[in-house]
């Protein structure tokens, strides 16, 4: 499969996503008979944005709270992204330290983080940094259970092989189980994508003061419902295009890699 044409499918997926959601859309809003005032169609969120007398003041702001967030998720999601690959490499290389430290994660995991925000504020701040630790906190434990799973489901006939080469385990983790571990990866992004940009309305919602969080509490608060169906669509189709190109990358990357790896094992034997 070329790139064209794993764009063109990742484009035609994410536009039958957009479309399932509108259809809902339309569908709860027959289903809910709901207030006028409260409940906006498609068509008002649109005037909002381009047609209505405020919407080039609408979408700056949008558009400028919406970078915030990007900005936020993509942080933290690289950051737990990152925390995460490195622990489970620990995983493997060292059982005991996952003996030590697994329980303590379990119970980490098991807190909600709307809980947690509020001490996180107070120990870091109103910044980056806290909105940092909450979508590390989402996006490592998918990404850590994913990562150690693939990392240990490497073939075994490879990793006889460079044992018998007298390979090193790190020379083993780099050359064969890192590898090996492409697909468990992107399937924890495809998870922790959609969880960081979560974490990062959480974030700003209760401790920034920025972003889309807080701009959709502004929203509540001041009666504008258009501005807040507004927010939520606008996350939406964000949210869907970054899962679409996630499955891009995945395509290219495990494309290319998997079989220049099977060929290099195949030689080898």
């Amino acid at each position: 499969m070329t790139t064209g044409t794993r764009l063109l499918s990742g484009l035609g997926s994410a536009l039958v996503s957009l479309a399932t959601v509108v259809a809902l859309w339309y569908l709860l809003i027959a289903a809910a008979h709901g207030n006028a005032l409260v409940t906006k169609d498609p068509v008002d969120v649109f005037r909002y944005l381009f047609t209505g007398p405020d919407a080039g003041s609408h979408l700056h702001t949008i558009g400028a709270q919406l970078r915030v967030t990007l900005r936020d998720a993509a942080v933290g999601y690289l950051v737990g992204t990152a925390v995460a690959v490195v622990v489970a490499c620990l995983f493997v290389l060292v059982r005991s330290v996952e003996q030590t430290f697994m329980p303590m994660i379990m119970v980490m995991r098991t807190t909600p983080v709307v809980a947690m925000a509020p001490l996180l504020t107070l120990l870091f701040g109103h910044g980056l940094l806290t909105v940092t630790v909450i979508c590390t906190v989402i996006v490592f434990f998918p990404t850590l259970v994913n990562m150690t799973f693939g990392l240990r489901s490497a073939p075994p006939e490879s990793l006889d092989l460079m044992d018998s080469y007298g390979a090193g385990r790190l020379m083993t983790l780099r050359k064969v189980r890192l590898p090996s571990a492409l697909p468990a990866f992107f399937a924890s992004a495809h998870i922790a994508v959609p969880s960081a940009m979560i974490g990062a309305l959480v974030a700003e919602w209760l401790a920034t003061g920025n972003g889309m969080g807080y701009q959709m509490l502004i929203s509540t608060t001041t009666f504008d419902y258009a501005g807040l169906w507004t927010s939520v669509v606008v996350l939406t189709v964000v949210t869907v295009a970054i899962y679409s190109l996630v499955g891009i990358v995945e395509s290219a990357v495990v494309g290319r890699v998997m079989p220049v790896q099977k060929s290099n094992e195949d030689r080898a034997v």
